[in-house]
């Protein structure tokens, strides 16, 4: 932690110490306070964790469009950055570095809370969390993020997966499978013959309760389940009976890869507007690229679909929104019966639990200490009895098993809209895109209809 935060301090780099920013500690000591908080955890709740699983501490590195702030105003963002990520309860300082072209951040935050009581935990996909924190920042303060960063390293730094590359080893589910495969290529006579034929492929075969019957090879901790849920579809004890039984088709080893996501369309971007509220020639330059790569996705777009008339994509266009917001409009209705539905059943179960007691009350010619004793069953009972007048609005009351079936098929219609509507509206947004970039392209729109498309 002391180099690190050395070489966050940097005099070189950090102007001699004038952009570094502190909250709740100081930066030329941060690493004893850092320290002392921990004991003082360990102190107050009794608890440690191994010297080797403990985090002392979490490091932000947060980079600037060159060019497009000063280090001073770079500070003061990532010092909003830290305090929005911590919610002030963690200890920090931030550290600007001008030594390249680009002004950069080094945030570094105590993983002990302030209070010495609990520590920052971190969270699957925290990273995309911090990133969508800190663009969001950065788009308050008018500073360029990346709208479309990638998922994956393509140039000098790789994952070790992609490293490896096509010399990647098969992962223990897929060294099982084929072994599954490759026995039930060859025709055993029952179970127990498959299972012979897997233990001679090196595969070591776990007989558990009830029977189950799980798989391990070489290196593996933790035996895998003959079941459709733990190595596939297709890979479960019925499925490999049933091929057994030569009532199911053997299946093929080496799954088909999945092909890649195809590229989605965006509108395009008014350049000289953009131009205009101050962007500069480097925004222009990534501009100009990031037009021409929606154009040719549009380009793509038309000739897969064979939208080369403009009226037919116009068409299709307006049919594509109102499809898509009658599927609105009949998703809300639906919900809003499935919400009278429901109403109406706890309704009914509050009415017919809290009966007795009004009948009680009846009896007890509606006695004031009666009413004490159980005024707040007497309140529910007429709140439930409100509640059901106001809903069936003069009409029968339907049988319980009739509404519950009727919430069961509510709401798998409301499962199956919701399907379909997220659907059509990915649908309705493409195609609005590509008509907006055609309508920009052939001019057919002005400035304020392409602000409002870029809304």
């Amino acid at each position: 932690m002391r180099d690190r935060f050395d070489y966050g301090q940097n005099p070189d780099k950090t102007r001699g110490g004038e952009l570094i920013s502190c909250y709740e500690c100081e930066h030329l000591t941060a690493d004893v306070e850092f320290l002392l908080a921990k004991a003082k955890y360990k102190a107050i709740t009794g608890r440690e964790q191994k010297r080797d699983a403990d985090v002392l501490c979490y490091q932000i590195r947060q980079a600037f469009k060159p060019g497009e702030i000063t280090p001073e105003e770079a500070n003061r963002v990532g010092y909003e950055t830290a305090m929005r990520w911590t919610k002030g309860r963690h200890a920090f300082f931030v550290a600007t570095h001008t030594d390249r072209q680009h002004i950069h951040n080094h945030i570094y935050y105590n993983s002990t809370a302030l209070d010495c009581t609990g520590k920052f935990r971190d969270f699957f996909r925290s990273a995309s969390a911090l990133r969508r924190l800190s663009d969001r920042v950065c788009l308050e303060h008018s500073l360029s993020v990346i709208e479309h960063p990638k998922l994956h390293s393509k140039g000098r730094f790789l994952h070790y997966g992609q490293w490896l590359g096509e010399d990647r080893p098969p992962s223990y589910k897929e060294q099982i499978r084929r072994a599954i495969d490759a026995a039930l290529t060859e025709r055993p006579a029952d179970l127990a013959a498959f299972l012979q034929r897997v233990e001679a492929a090196g595969v070591q075969v776990v007989h558990g309760r009830g029977g189950a019957i799980s798989f391990r090879v070489p290196g593996q901790e933790r035996a895998a389940r003959l079941r459709a849920s733990t190595l596939g579809d297709g890979y479960g004890l019925e499925d490999v009976q049933a091929v057994i039984d030569g009532k199911a088709p053997i299946r093929k080893s080496g799954p088909a890869r999945p092909r890649p996501a195809p590229r989605r369309v965006n509108l395009l971007i008014d350049i000289q507007e953009r131009m205009r509220q101050g962007k500069g020639p480097a925004y222009e330059r990534w501009a100009k690229v990031y037009n021409l790569k929606q154009m040719a996705a549009a380009l793509q777009f038309l000739m897969e679909r064979g939208l080369t008339d403009y009226d037919a994509l116009e068409a299709q266009t307006s049919g594509a929104v109102e499809h898509a917001h009658a599927l609105a409009g009949e998703l809300q209705a639906t919900e809003a019966q499935l919400s009278k539905t429901a109403d109406l059943m706890a309704a009914v179960v509050n009415y017919a639990k809290t009966r007795p007691v009004f009948d009680g009350y009846k009896a007890a010619k509606y006695s004031k200490k009666y009413l004490a004793q159980h005024e707040a069953e007497l309140a529910t009972y007429r709140a439930a009895k409100a509640s059901m007048s106001d809903i069936l609005g003069g009409a029968k009351l339907p049988k319980m098993d009739a509404l519950k079936k009727s919430r069961r098929e509510l709401a798998g219609k409301k499962k199956a809209l919701y399907t379909e509507y997220r659907e059509a509206q990915r649908q309705m947004r493409e195609l609005v895109s590509v008509k907006g970039n055609v309508d920009h392209l052939l001019g057919l729109t002005d400035g304020r209809e392409n602000k409002a498309q870029e809304r």
